[in-house]
């Protein structure tokens, strides 16, 4: 999954002050993205606001990015639930066309062991047309995904190509690279460490800073993965403040307010998500201006 490498990011859903899905501006975030060097798109993750979207929207969301997208990137969807009947009955009846690969976060509030973890992502795999990239965000999920059932369902199943690891833990993150098999890759699903993980071996990143700031944060990454380390800190320096402020009042409050200051789209949430305060709005805003 050479694809794969490199920076990909999780697109927002944007949305009108209506709270309606706003598809104009949709495709105006794909195009930023594209032009701007990254080089894979994800859909329907979190950032998404997937957890609000009826499934008519997730189908308008789906087509707008695959009609915006025309062929240039490959694609990665969002399929995850807590319900593994769930997952296999979407990728079941599901209809792919355009996509790479999927991705599938643990099972969240259910917490359950890690053979639960383990037999859910076994169902899935043995299920999906498309390899899937296994998604571990113990911050939401409530439950950490180890290393160890992690590289289990790797040799176990081929279709299982990589991890988006966002515990947060470069330890934990540096024994999935010093053990995993050799094709398999580690993704950093935090912008924060995902120069120290592509340093110490992983294949890049699924970002919402690099959303907002393609440019920069694709170049650091590809730095990073050619080993010019320190131009890539020089990148990493100029965007960790932020990093830190996207993700102050939640996400994706934050990227959308970086959205909005880009002229790209509104910066609406849905409830239960709320926009930033004023404070960090103008913060964001001088930043945004500053850097871009």
């Amino acid at each position: 999954m050479q694809s794969l490498i490199g920076t990909g990011v999780a697109l927002v859903t944007p949305f009108k002050k209506d709270f309606s899905v706003d598809t104009e501006a949709l495709t105006r975030i794909v195009n930023f993205q594209i032009d701007n060097g990254i080089e894979y798109l994800v859909v329907l993750g979190t950032t998404a606001e997937n957890a609000t979207l009826s499934e008519d929207e997730k189908n308008l969301v789906i087509q707008t990015v695959v009609e915006a997208n025309k062929g240039r990137l490959p694609l990665v969807l969002g399929v995850g639930s807590n319900n593994t009947s769930e997952v296999v009955a979407e990728l079941k009846s599901r209809d792919f066309t355009g996509f790479d690969a999927i991705l599938s976060v643990s099972p969240y509030y259910n917490k359950p062991t890690q053979e639960g973890i383990y037999q859910h992502f076994k169902a899935i795999a043995e299920a999906s047309p498309l390899p899937i990239i296994l998604y571990n965000v113990p911050g939401r999920t409530s439950s950490n995904m180890l290393p160890s059932t992690i590289i289990r369902l790797a040799n176990d199943f081929k279709n299982v190509v990589a991890v988006k690891e966002a515990a947060g833990d470069i330890v934990q993150a540096m024994n999935l690279i010093q053990n995993k098999p050799k094709d398999f890759l580690v993704i950093s699903g935090d912008d924060m460490i995902t120069l120290p993980m592509v340093l110490a071996g992983g294949s890049g990143v699924i970002s919402v800073i690099g959303e907002g700031f393609p440019k920069q944060f694709s170049e650091m990454v590809r730095l990073g993965l050619n080993r010019k380390v320190d131009q890539a800190y020089e990148l990493h320096y100029l965007l960790a403040d932020a990093i830190d402020m996207i993700f102050e009042q939640g996400n994706p409050a934050g990227i959308k307010e970086v959205f909005k200051t880009l002229g790209l789209s509104e910066n609406t949430v849905r409830l239960p998500l709320v926009n930033v305060n004023d404070d960090l709005a103008k913060r964001l805003q001088n930043f945004t201006k500053k850097v871009n």
